[in-house]
């Protein structure tokens, strides 16, 4: 996901503050969306979109922790980027476990920043491919017959042929066949591919 393309939500009760991270951010050619509290932001949630989100961690109201939180209830996987004072080291560590991605203290170099705010809309997009990948090897499970998920069980197991054969009742002649089907089903290029794929949705071949 390239920056461009994604909006940095900045949200932070000082408004010279909030300006001064809009224009670093617009300078260094990313879209950029102000709120003046977390509320603020949570109530244009519907059209976050692509994009990170800068936050101060003390804020009046919903703090940038509490934030967090319910960015978690709600299933947003948003990166956020929490902005803290001098000695508030305490409260960015809590920031970091409860989900956000990064901490920068203030004073906060610019180049620091920006590529912070780069790094986590990387992994936005990473994310974001892997959720994809995932949803198509899952539409390729669902449509392997029955047999042939249970020679991937097989497989994934790390049985032979002649094992499955055995546990299915069938020839291994015939789990050949299954297996060169289920390879062609799920685009897989090796039997290692096809374990990676099978792990990566959750078969861990104990059946």
């Amino acid at each position: 996901m390239s920056s461009d393309k994604a909006i940095v939500h900045v949200i932070d009760d000082d408004e010279a503050i909030r300006q001064s991270l809009a224009f670093l951010l617009q300078t260094a050619r990313m879209a950029v969306k102000t709120y003046a509290s977390a509320t603020a932001f949570l109530e244009q949630l519907p059209d976050a979109g692509p994009s990170c989100i800068i936050t101060d961690v003390r804020m009046p109201g919903m703090s940038g922790i509490e934030l967090l939180r319910r960015l978690q209830e709600l299933k947003i996987g948003l990166p956020v980027i929490v902005v803290t004072g001098h000695g508030d080291v305490p409260l960015a560590v809590e920031a970091m476990r409860v989900g956000a991605v990064d901490f920068l203290e203030k004073p906060f170099d610019d180049e620091v920043l920006l590529e912070t705010v780069r790094a986590a809309l990387r992994e936005q997009g990473a994310q974001a491919e892997r959720r994809t990948a995932r949803a198509e090897v899952e539409a390729r499970v669902a449509a392997l017959s029955k047999r042939e998920r249970d020679v991937l069980d097989g497989l994934v197991a790390g049985r032979a042929n002649k094992q499955i054969a055995f546990d299915l009742g069938i020839s291994p002649r015939t789990v050949e066949i299954y297996r060169a089907n289920l390879m062609n089903k799920m685009q897989a290029g090796s039997l290692s591919e096809l374990v990676r794929m099978a792990l990566m949705v959750g078969i861990l071949g104990q059946n």
